[in-house]
């Protein structure tokens, strides 16, 4: 089966190599790759112009002006063409070649609709340091009123599910991708299964965890997924993830 995996751009010149890498070393074949592009203001879609024979007609690519990230990541589901899709962020990167080919062995099974795993977060100046590592293996669906989710980079799913219960809400502005997975997972009852491996390594950052103000956000629009979803949850509810996440980044080993 063919699987489409997508990457969104913005400036990511500084780390779209590694990515692009990373999908071109993975053993599973029957890959498409998908960019789009925000209209970038630095040489991102030189680089990707420069991949793009590596490929070998395998990857499709599109640069214009969005509305943010989630937007795009729905235009790349929309350009996909493979059965199952993924996504990949600009400046994450599969540390295993046979990340893709463990996706699809998983997901030949009829009873699996979904995949997920865990992640590595790295120093982006020392890339085999790992600063905490984020396991989704205690993952449940009632967990969703706790704020816990299934690493979010590492969830592969089909392509028609978007279509029949909806692509990324842009009317969230920072935890649309908890949505999705609140309306996949518990909702709709789509059959996930959990996969015992680091998918990938993500450079420590990002906008859900730049600020206080980014985090009270996200936690507002965590309780608002859940609750338009039919689980009802309020931010004391949250802070538990937090006790976790203390929990993860004390007892990793670099």
């Amino acid at each position: 089966m063919k699987i489409s995996i997508i990457t969104v751009t913005y400036n990511s010149a500084a780390t779209l190599r590694d990515t692009m890498e990373s999908v071109l070393a993975q053993t599973y074949t029957d890959i498409e790759y998908v960019v789009v592009d925000g209209l970038s203001k630095d040489n991102t879609m030189d680089i990707v112009r420069e991949y793009e024979p590596r490929f070998q007609g395998r990857m499709k690519y599109i640069s214009e002006k969005d509305h943010g990230l989630y937007e795009a990541m729905n235009k790349g589901i929309r350009m996909a063409t493979g059965e199952i899709v993924g996504i990949i962020n600009s400046d994450d990167f599969y540390h295993r070649n046979d990340i893709i080919q463990l996706v699809a062995d998983a997901m030949a099974a009829p009873e699996v609709q979904a995949v997920y795993g865990d992640v590595r977060f790295v120093n982006p100046e020392n890339l085999d340091k790992t600063v905490r590592y984020y396991s989704s293996k205690i993952f449940r669906p009632s967990l969703f009123r706790f704020g816990f989710m299934p690493a979010h980079p590492t969830f592969f799913t089909y392509r028609k599910y978007f279509e029949q219960y909806g692509y990324y809400r842009l009317d969230y502005k920072i935890a649309a991708d908890y949505e999705l997975l609140v309306r996949f997972l518990h909702k709709y009852g789509v059959k996930a299964r959990y996969l015992h491996t680091d998918f990938m390594k993500m450079r420590t950052g990002g906008v859900s965890t730049a600020s206080v103000k980014s985090n009270i956000l996200l936690n507002k629009e965590i309780v608002r997924a859940c609750r338009s979803n039919g689980i009802w949850t309020c931010f004391p509810l949250l802070m538990l993830k937090y006790f976790i996440k203390v929990f993860e980044l004390l007892f990793t080993k670099g």
